[in-house]
């Protein structure tokens, strides 16, 4: 047979009521939690691979096609 007790703690215990329902501390809390999305927003995006603008934007100085002497060069895309 196994005997189990529960603690019940009252709230507020680490820090005073009073403190935790300040303005002062509601603000800090909102900032926690803006960094906290901002950094796990960079952390993903770090992960993901680089896009390249100009990969789908094509500059007026550049041409449609290569025209470059060896045929190998200009299908495998290499300058």
């Amino acid at each position: 047979m196994m005997m189990t007790s529960h603690v019940v703690a009252p709230a507020g215990i680490l820090l005073p009521h009073e403190l935790l329902q300040s303005d002062a501390f509601a603000t800090l809390a909102a900032f926690v939690a803006i960094n906290t999305v901002m950094y796990v927003a960079l952390a993903v995006a770090k992960t993901l691979p680089k896009i390249y603008v100009s990969d789908w934007v094509r500059r007026r100085n550049e041409r449609a096609e290569p025209r470059g002497i060896d045929p190998v060069a200009a299908e495998s895309g290499r300058r």
